[in-house]
């Protein structure tokens, strides 16, 4: 009987940890796989980081180019820091392409194809590689002129490749007019490329596994970014797979009247919303949590698509905060997004870094109408949005939203209703009384527990966040002119340095 071998030793690491995590451990050795995509995907950095990986490994790798010469492989990996060095490297260029072979009696199918896959065949027999890639398929596909030819002459090669040992990596960057769907069914596995123009920003790409026979694989379309030295594919959350830590641990904001209000503190494992008009407060009190956690020797990780660090210090050293030594500490991260040059997968990576690498027990995102609205050609961001919360529910951590209303007084609308995805609702609010505009605050929602109904105003500058009493003389606080009722002023005063 023939020894069996367990799936993971029978996988292979394409060198990219992210496509590995997709692929469930790698590609399956001894395989043929196609890698196709439109010119730009990244097909060729994908082809050089597998290539490399297997060089790393110990193995014999070949990478046979049928459009690029070695020197222009060789500068395209040095741009990127990479070294082909341990590589059989071999120019093959098609025999139609060389003015001096060039002929006019015989149809360039009837020639060049064949002894170009013989010189193929050739260099894999003489080189017995572990790890092969051919870059491209397109030019056999241009010497065939027949699709027929062409299929047949694949098939030809995946027959040769048979019983020796080898994993191979094709590129076909789908110039046919079929979209070269001809070789999905030759080949054992289909990894997909794309590319996406927007009006504005930096061009995204994407993929997905087409197919992987005999192998698991998660399937969807998954982000990927090409920067300077690497290649970072983020594979699509699936929330469902992470541990649940199923806790009702209370945390604290460090204002005793703040905790009263949500009935003794946010909890973890839950994601609080904070709606707001503009400037009334809600980076501020998101603010408050995350220095209380800091304080409380916690890593917290705050992501801002609106503000500059050095606005939030400034606004943070007024409420008696000192926001870069909580950096300095390393128990703060404070991220500025540009989501005119990140892709969601990107985002969502970023959030799982700081969540599974540094256990981050409070994450902030600060505000979700620039996540929104500047991602509009995302047509599931939503979806992508409420997987990543539950993702953090299920690690225990807190999420707090912040999303500003359309309006300061009066009716305020809200952009989208995004309040089922929270667990906690803080509604912020302006209203005039006694010639001043104030602040007030309430919690319409708390899943997790009990809270109080009532609304109190509350107070930012000077010095420090305050909440005051219950507004019990005031009726139509949320509207914003409301009606004073009472016989005392129930009002906060001014804060003085010692209070």
């Amino acid at each position: 009987m023939s020894e069996q071998v367990s799936a993971s030793e029978q996988r292979v690491s394409t060198g990219i940890t992210g496509l590995d995590r997709i692929l469930h451990g790698g590609v399956l050795r001894h395989r043929l796989f196609l890698l196709e995509g439109t010119p730009g995907t990244g097909k060729t950095t994908i082809a050089m980081q597998f290539a490399i990986e297997g060089v790393q490994q110990g193995e014999t790798v070949l990478y046979i180019s049928l459009g690029e010469t070695e020197d222009e492989l060789q500068a395209g990996a040095a741009s990127h820091g990479w070294s082909l060095d341990g590589l059989h490297i071999h120019e093959l260029v098609p025999l139609e392409a060389q003015l001096d072979r060039q002929q006019t009696v015989l149809q360039p199918s009837e020639v060049e194809l064949g002894e170009t896959m013989q010189l193929v065949c050739e260099r894999i027999a003489q080189i017995r590689p572990a790890r092969l890639v051919i870059d491209s398929l397109s030019e056999l596909r241009l010497l065939a002129r027949d699709p027929l030819r062409f299929r047949r002459q694949i098939l030809s090669l995946k027959s040769f490749l048979a019983g020796r040992g080898c994993t191979t990596l094709v590129l076909d960057d789908m110039t046919s007019p079929s979209g070269a769907q001809e070789l999905h069914s030759l080949v054992h596995g289909v990894i997909s490329l794309e590319q996406r123009r927007r009006e504005y920003g930096a061009v995204r790409r994407r993929l997905n596994i087409g197919k992987m026979r005999g192998s698991t694989f998660q399937s969807g379309y998954h982000d990927f970014l090409i920067a300077t030295g690497e290649l970072q594919v983020f594979p699509s959350l699936i929330a469902e797979r992470q541990r649940s830590v199923g806790t009702t641990e209370t945390i604290s904001s460090g204002l005793p009247e703040l905790d009263a209000l949500l009935g003794g503190g946010l909890t973890r494992g839950t994601t609080t919303m904070i709606i707001g008009p503009s400037g009334v407060g809600k980076s501020s009190l998101a603010l408050q949590y995350v220095m209380a956690a800091v304080g409380r020797g916690e890593f917290s990780a705050m992501f801002a698509f609106d503000e500059n660090f050095s606005t939030l210090a400034l606004r943070a050293a007024g409420l008696g905060h000192d926001l870069p030594a909580a950096l300095d500490s390393g128990r703060l991260v404070w991220e500025n997004v540009k989501p005119t040059r990140l892709s969601p997968g990107e985002f969502i990576g970023c959030v799982r870094h700081y969540v599974e690498e540094r256990n981050a027990r409070v994450v902030v995102i600060d505000s979700l109408n620039a996540y929104l609205s500047t991602m509009p050609q995302e047509q599931e961001l939503g979806l992508q949005l409420h997987e990543l919360l539950d993702y953090l529910d299920n690690r225990g951590v807190a999420a707090i939203l912040v999303l500003a209303q359309h309006g300061l007084i009066g009716d305020l609308q809200s952009p989208l209703d995004l309040s089922f995805l929270s667990d906690t609702i803080v509604l912020l609010r302006f209203f005039e009384a006694g010639g001043q505009v104030r602040k007030a605050i309430s919690v319409v929602k708390k899943r997790s527990g009990v809270h109080e109904a009532s609304i109190r105003e509350y107070q930012l500058f000077p010095n420090r966040m305050r909440v005051g009493p219950v507004l019990l003389e005031f009726q139509g606080v949320l509207t914003g002119v409301p009606t004073y009722i009472g016989a005392t002023e129930p009002l906060l005063g001014p804060a003085s340095n010692g209070s």
